[in-house]
């Protein structure tokens, strides 16, 4: 089986240790589309690429594969070892009822010099495997793709009764923000950055297109899953406000325009708000776009919007920051990681402020609204960011990972 990939070249960092043989352990993985699923996938393809023996545990199943892909060892075009650990008594969900049995002999037989776990707030697959590796006393670390906003105190409390705070352990977050709950929880003093990455490269699009304001709307896009998590709603009512700020210009014409592209339960609720505010005009529900064609897609935007508030890193943001976008996003999130005020894009107040939701989304309407009218703001942020690319490149995340793994193999 061969799985695509947009991770691009690597080379391991000069001058640094790496783990020859490692195991991603992972509940979700591809065909599964998602944050985690991709970025594991990623950052595996790019480690093998890079010479590294790598090997990926999942819970998630193949159904292209025969019977269903549930118990099967593949290996990608990339080079990298697929073992699929799922179950049919669990109605597609990405655990197995005998994780905690399946794993260590696994583990054992592969002997890695690192086993890499990906957690999010549940992960019952991905935990199996560090307990594993925990009891094999085989070099554990451990990278948070989530934000543990509200569950803080009962993880914090679950650490310390199984002795998690305790443990050998490398623990990492995919950005600065979410080190800091990791740190937290675990009452550790030093919790790496691993970021999520890309290729750069991929990104890059020609100049934008679209005439700047006055002389044409502001074109804003968010690519999301349209869930209540990612705020879809919220955001059609940020477009909203900033429709009504800036009015119309002498043609008639709409001042703003958002892109919305996705697919996810709020779909057809997202395309009935749209309608009741009389925003056909104003926003167009693009649904769900290959990613292949995202990079065409935004070379004729000017603005990628982020609503939400519990972002661990934002890797569509961090695409359309590729892209040349300008990134206007909450500054209590990930996307801070790679966003900076005034000159990436615009980074706005939010829960790290101590403001509640409307007031929040009050200040990414009025960033929108400067960006639309503040002379010089947003044409010298999209010349920066055509200019200065991200460091986000699989060069500098192979680079993160290898330092974490040595700080695992240290205990």
């Amino acid at each position: 089986m061969t799985d695509g990939s947009t991770a691009g070249p690597a080379t391991p960092p000069a001058g640094q240790a790496r783990a020859g043989r490692v195991v991603h352990v992972s509940d979700c993985f591809p065909p599964r589309v998602g944050g985690i699923e991709s970025q594991v996938h990623d950052l595996a393809a790019a480690q093998a690429r890079a010479g590294y023996d790598v090997h990926v545990l999942t819970a998630t199943a193949d159904p292209a594969l025969p019977g269903g892909g549930r118990r099967a060892v593949t290996t990608t075009g990339d080079g990298v070892t697929v073992h699929r650990f799922a179950s049919a008594v669990t109605l597609g969900l990405p655990f197995h009822p005998l994780e905690d049995v399946l794993l260590p002999p696994v583990l054992r037989e592969l002997g890695p010099d690192v086993v890499h776990v990906h957690a999010g707030v549940v992960s019952p697959f991905a935990y199996a495997g560090a307990r594993a590796a925990r009891r094999l006393q085989l070099p554990l670390a451990i990278t948070w793709h989530c934000m543990l906003d509200g569950v803080a105190p009962l993880y914090r409390a679950g650490a310390r009764l199984a002795g998690w705070d305790r443990a050998d352990l490398a623990p990492s977050a995919v950005s600065g923000v979410a080190a800091r709950r990791v740190a937290d929880v675990l009452a550790a003093d030093d919790v790496a950055v691993v970021p999520n990455g890309l290729d750069v490269a991929s990104w890059v699009t020609q100049s934008v297109r679209a005439s700047l304001p006055p002389d044409g709307p502001l074109r804003v896009v968010a690519t999301q899953r349209l869930a209540p998590r990612k705020r879809v709603l919220p955001l059609v009512q940020v477009i909203s406000r900033v429709h009504e700020r800036l009015d119309r210009d002498g043609a008639g014409r709409p001042r703003v325009h958002l892109e919305l592209i996705g697919s996810g339960p709020l779909e057809r609720v997202a395309r009935a708000e749209v309608a009741r505010r009389g925003l056909e005009e104003v926003v167009t529900v693009a649904g769900r776009l290959p990613r292949t064609e995202l990079a065409g897609r935004y070379a004729r935007e000017h603005v990628f919007l982020a609503p939400a508030r519990l972002e661990a890193f934002g890797i569509a943001a961090l695409e359309a920051r590729a892209a040349g976008l300008a990134v206007v996003a909450g500054r209590g999130t990930g996307i801070s990681q790679f966003v900076t005020d005034g000159v990436d894009g615009l980074l706005t107040p939010d829960r790290a402020d101590g403001l509640g939701d409307t007031a929040a989304d009050v200040e990414l309407a009025d960033a929108l609204v400067r960006l639309a009218t503040e002379d010089g703001l947003l044409a010298g942020i999209l010349e920066h960011n055509r200019a200065v690319p991200p460091r986000a490149d699989w060069s500098d995340v192979i680079a993160a990972a290898a330092g974490l793994y040595a700080a695992a193999r240290q205990g």
